[in-house]
């Protein structure tokens, strides 16, 4: 691992930054909007339309890079983001958010598909299971530092909206000096949503309803923070707990997913985060309560990504596996984006609970489809099951294709050590029963 490190630190330390000005921006405009008297179902537009940008550059930024390249890809895409994260503060108004988050969810896209692509070049097939672990290590940890650093300075001034700004600048510096070389590029093709439906139902509806999931607590629990009255650090803390409860429970989860029937796994944590949201909702607990649950609902939520697309990859050969998976990634993202809208206009029904009853709505949906899918089709033998392996919901299909490779290459090892034991304890049996 430190071997990994030493050789990969640069792209690490980029991605580190990068994460912490994205941490940061999120949350913080959830906050700033309340100041600036911004209604809440207008600033679930603007928190939607990351999202939308996010999206639509997953299908643009491949043709960029095949044009111009990674390095004046990465190097446009990270200075627009510099640049829009200063304008936030200077343009206080909900539709030129709404324009600057499109623009930054596109160049977030573009730059992770250009450092993941330069991380999976730089790594040998003996490393890259450790350096993509070790990036999503980064990707959590820095979002969750970000929220850390909302508490240096007031919300409603300007140094908030600079150190991001800063911190994605300095990004550029690691990663554009590097020794790697710019790695070649080949666009994943997507499956088609029919023979994505062919293969898994579950993994079509499950993943699509996860999208809801993951932008409404990722994109407006700041928004709900402060419609009900949370401070600063409050909901740094709130937005903290979700992220540090994905990285604490993704393992547990990833083990338990090996053993038994996959179907059993989506539900039950699809439905202990409906049943701990639904809690929330009906009986407005202490702030230290929500702490905790905070962090089971992140715990349950992220491992339920890479659960749909290994229960999906299940029922695939391995060459369609990369293909399957970025269908299913372009899925998510259809659903992402509706989440914060549909948040918004139920907070502005119900109050602030709204945004606990939508997450807790999907994560039931999610449960109860997955049960119904089990009276369907048989479950498969765990021995046939294809590894599980642990995608974080911000990964773009680069890094996706690259962890399913790690997978395939330890599963095959694995079989290979079990023949040869195998083939080793043949003759001994034999000569045992000679004597």
């Amino acid at each position: 691992m430190l071997t990994v490190l030493r050789r990969t630190w640069p792209l690490l330390l980029g991605i580190l930054l990068l994460m912490v000005g994205n941490g940061m921006q999120g949350t913080l405009l959830g906050i700033r909007g309340r100041i600036e008297g911004i209604d809440t179902f207008y600033m679930s537009l603007v928190m939607s339309a990351y999202f939308a940008g996010f999206l639509f550059g997953s299908r643009m930024v491949p043709g960029l890079i095949g044009r111009v390249g990674h390095v004046r890809v990465f190097a446009a895409l990270a200075s627009l983001i510099s640049a829009v994260l200063v304008l936030y503060a200077a343009i206080p108004s909900w539709p030129a958010w709404v324009l600057m988050r499109v623009l930054i969810g596109f160049s977030f896209s573009g730059v992770y598909i250009t450092a993941e692509s330069w991380l999976n070049a730089g790594a040998t097939n003996e490393t890259r299971g450790q350096a993509l672990s070790l990036y999503m290590i980064m990707q959590m940890l820095g979002i969750v530092v970000a929220q850390g650093l909302l508490n240096v300075g007031d919300p409603a001034g300007y140094l908030l909206f600079v150190i991001p700004s800063v911190l994605v600048s300095i990004s550029f510096t690691p990663i554009l000096l590097s020794a790697s070389p710019a790695p070649s590029f080949e666009t994943i093709q997507r499956m088609t949503f029919k023979r994505l439906w062919e293969t898994s139902p579950l993994g079509i509806i499950g993943i699509f309803l996860l999208g809801g999931v993951f932008s409404a607590m990722f994109g407006m629990a700041s928004v709900w923070g402060t419609a009900a009255g949370l401070s600063v650090r409050q909901i740094s803390e709130f937005v903290a707990a979700i992220y540090v409860g994905g990285m604490v429970l993704q393992y547990p989860i990833g083990w338990a997913s090996d053993r038994m029937d996959r179907r059993v796994l989506i539900a039950g944590s699809a439905l202990i985060g409906g049943v701990v949201t639904g809690a929330i909702f009906l009986f407005n607990p202490p702030f230290w309560v929500l702490l905790f649950a905070a962090a089971l609902i992140g715990g349950v939520a992220n491992p339920l990504y890479s659960l749909l697309i290994a229960y999906t990859n299940d029922y695939l050969h391995f060459s369609d596996m990369a293909s399957a998976s970025a269908g299913l990634m372009f899925i998510n993202g259809l659903g992402a984006v509706s989440g914060p809208i549909l948040t918004g206009w139920l907070m502005g029904i119900v109050g602030p609970g709204g945004f606990f009853l939508y997450i807790g709505v999907l994560f039931f949906a999610i449960a109860g489809y997955a049960g119904w899918r089990m009276t369907r089709r048989d479950s498969i033998a765990v021995s046939d099951t294809g590894a599980h392996t642990v995608i974080s919901p911000t990964a773009t299909a680069v890094a996706v294709e690259a962890a399913l490779e790690v997978a395939q290459e330890e599963a095959e090892a694995a079989a290979e050590d079990v023949a040869e034991d195998a083939a080793g304890a043949a003759p001994q049996e034999g000569k045992d029963a000679a004597a």
